[in-house]
């Protein structure tokens, strides 16, 4: 099963993953737990060129496009193969992500951006994506504060540095994939506490596992 995770920055995504991951574990199941930039080998070299405020001149065009590459890289080189071997993929962004932040926050053709992401997934899609879901300012406010611990302030700080308008575009673009796709995205409030937001998260995919 493929299930990936988006939001704005500092929902949690991180957490929600590992709890879901030790849960699956717990109960037998072979999981893999990757991202988006940054999952394949290669891709590790583009997430340090899309995250870092050194490349704050990066064009939108630009920017699409290494997306795009590390995307086709990631799943025909870590993905598929993981699901073809059984495993449950636990994806942090993917797809949606580009429709969300290219498009919504960048004000990129939507259309054009759900045909370039069919090219790079070559039809492989979730089975179950959960939008974590949190008012931007504070989502903003915990992610900055993240790097700023974990010392990653340059070198993955890139989209914190955006305003705030523009993560209240990126939400809004998410909000309106849910929307269109309801079958596939499930919405989790980010607000609550780790805890409660795992407790529901379990019950969401428990349910789609044993469909």
């Amino acid at each position: 099963m493929f299930i990936t995770f988006e939001g704005i920055e500092g929902t949690g995504k991180s957490t929600q993953i590992a709890l879901l991951q030790e849960h699956l574990e717990a109960l037998g199941r072979r999981v893999l737990v990757t991202c988006e930039p940054g999952g394949s080998r290669i891709g590790a070299e583009l997430r340090r060129v899309l995250l870092s405020l050194d490349n704050r001149d990066l064009t939108p065009q630009a920017e699409l496009f290494l997306y795009l590459a590390d995307r086709a890289q990631h799943v025909a080189q870590v993905v598929r193969p993981a699901l073809e071997a059984g495993a449950v993929v636990l994806c942090d962004r993917f797809a949606d992500s580009t429709v969300a932040y290219q498009g919504f926050g960048r004000g990129m053709d939507i259309k054009l951006l759900h045909q370039l992401n069919a090219v790079a997934v070559g039809g492989l899609w979730p089975e179950l994506t959960i939008l974590l879901d949190l008012d931007p300012e504070t989502g903003l406010a915990r992610a900055v504060a993240r790097n700023e611990s974990e010392g990653k302030t340059n070198a993955e700080g890139r989209f914190e540095a955006e305003s705030l308008a523009f993560h209240s575009c990126v939400r809004q673009g998410f909000l309106s994939l849910a929307a269109s796709f309801p079958e596939r995205i499930s919405i989790l409030d980010a607000s609550g506490t780790p805890e409660a937001i795992a407790q529901d998260l379990r019950a969401l995919v428990e349910a789609r596992l044993h469909a």
